[in-house]
């Protein structure tokens, strides 16, 4: 039997990175739940998160991810995808480091682009009324964003890139890395 020495996986990245995909499938494979902490919002506020945004409310979802993950540290066995967002609360990034395996699913800008273009509920990609950007406003704004936020997702105990790869071999390349924190069990 494997064991996890820390039995919580999370998964951070910028939005369109495949945190929410990959996740499940990992969870999967692994025998572990998952559970995607901007699911747990928008089920918990019966509100979609473009709509907590565009009412200027971003705030009270900052505090309601930080509610979730102090809940999620209790957990055993779970993969856990963390808002694009989530670590750049330093109590939040300490939570992650402190309780689990954090892995970094790093995708490059025109990879992005092509995930995100026609996406309607990235709220910090839309303008202020809810309208998809143009092109060159698009990728301005993710590489702005995740200028800013790659050198807190480098923090991660592990980094795959995402890329234009199949998932199959991108969960392979991550059960790989997790080599490291798994343990076989005697069974005794």
């Amino acid at each position: 039997m494997i064991e996890i020495r820390k039995n919580l996986i999370f998964l951070t990245g910028f939005m369109g990175s495949g945190k929410s995909t990959i996740g499940p499938i990992l969870a999967n494979t692994l025998g572990f739940d998952f559970i995607d902490i901007d699911k747990e919002i928008e089920s918990i506020t019966q509100k979609k998160i473009v709509e907590i945004f565009l009412n200027n409310q971003e705030k009270y979802f900052r505090q309601l991810e930080n509610e979730i993950l102090k809940n999620i540290i209790n957990l055993n066995n779970y993969i856990v995808s963390l808002g694009g967002g989530t670590l750049l609360n330093p109590n939040n990034l300490k939570l992650v480091l402190s309780n689990g395996i954090l892995i970094y699913l790093r995708a490059d800008l025109d990879n992005l682009y092509r995930r995100l273009r026609f996406k309607s509920d990235r709220p910090l990609l839309l303008t202020k009324t809810g309208e998809h950007l143009g092109e060159d406003e698009l990728k301005r704004k993710i590489r702005e964003i995740l200028n800013k936020r790659e050198k807190i997702y480098k923090n991660a105990q592990i980094v795959v890139n995402t890329g234009d790869k199949k998932i199959s071999l991108t969960i392979e390349e991550i059960i790989k890395a997790l080599k490291q924190y798994l343990k076989l069990s005697t069974g005794s």
